[in-house]
């Protein structure tokens, strides 16, 4: 007869076994960077993990794609595009595994990124989620940790007592538990596309957990590619309507006028200067940018709490 294990020794074999996983992908029009993705994935993956791509509505061949090339994988296809958040709560809701890795399709994954970012959630058993590093398709680091919120100087005391130092991480690729999405009822889908990482940072947060980064997981993420048919202004637009949902749901209203305020001010002060710039530097279009995003930010920031 063999000896009851001890309690340390429970507790490391525990601590070694390897979660199940669902990898996540919402895809739109990235038929060919969606093919690497999904590639460097199954790559990866173990016997107990799934994919789950949702396709919203793709006019370029992903479906057919996946169909013909990943047969394993759980396509979810729907008749309209939903969105970030919409599809990924989809996905959630027929999802199997103990871990959910949330993965944009322009993004893929480099050597042992996958067992890697598992084996740091399983350490970490008390972080609801983790962002992984990112890096450019050159190997420069991306940016895929930040420590604070949109407009928190003028928040006050309000984020005082959150659990960890990381207020949220790039959603093009976050790893959370099951259970912890589940609790705090997936994405919030009034974000169409930006802004859903920053809120669901902060929700996790106010459910209770700390949110981690592993960096020892990298994923080279290409950015922007299903936006590419968007004007920049577009796009602009699109990331200030996801920020100032944000404000909505997490501030008070006397904070979301002082943010409002700082923004139209700032973007008055830039225009002028740009302006200027502008007859200084005639058909310069780096200048020529910054003063749509500034005169798009001032009209933005302009309008009645009513119209945003």
């Amino acid at each position: 007869m063999q000896p009851e294990a001890t309690k340390e020794n429970r507790m490391s074999t525990a601590q070694t076994q390897r979660s199940s996983v669902s990898i996540i992908v919402v895809s739109y029009n990235t038929v060919e960077l969606l093919r690497d993705c999904l590639a460097s994935v199954y790559a990866q993956c173990r016997a107990d993990d799934e994919v789950l791509v949702v396709d919203n509505a793709s006019r370029d061949g992903s479906v057919e794609m996946v169909k013909k090339e990943f047969a394993d994988t759980v396509l979810l296809e729907s008749q309209s595009n939903l969105g970030f958040a919409k599809a990924n709560n989809q996905a959630i809701s027929k999802a199997a595994g103990e871990l959910l890795w949330f993965l944009n399709p322009d993004a893929r994954l480099e050597p042992g990124a996958l067992d890697a970012a598992v084996a740091f959630m399983n350490r970490n058993r008390s972080v609801g989620m983790a962002g992984t590093a990112l890096i450019h398709p050159d190997g420069s680091p991306q940016p895929s940790v930040e420590y604070g919120y949109p407009g928190q100087t003028y928040a006050g005391s309000l984020f005082d007592g959150l659990p960890g130092k990381i207020a949220w991480v790039v959603g093009a690729s976050i790893f959370a538990w099951r259970r912890v999405m589940d609790t705090v009822g997936g994405f919030d889908e009034r974000f169409f596309l930006y802004g859903e990482d920053l809120d669901l940072g902060l929700t996790v947060r106010k459910a209770g957990w700390p949110i981690g980064f592993i960096k020892d997981s990298v994923v080279t993420h290409y950015g922007g590619e299903s936006e590419r048919s968007f004007t920049p202004e577009a796009v602009i637009e699109k990331k200030l309507k996801g920020e100032m949902i944000f404000y909505r749901k997490h501030y008070p209203r006397e904070t979301i006028h002082r943010i409002k305020r700082k923004n139209r001010i700032q973007a008055a002060w830039r225009l002028i200067t740009l302006y200027i710039l502008r007859l200084l530097v005639p058909n310069n279009p780096t200048v020529a940018r910054k003063y749509s995003f500034y005169l798009l930010s001032w009209r933005f920031f302009g309008k009645s709490n009513a119209t945003l």
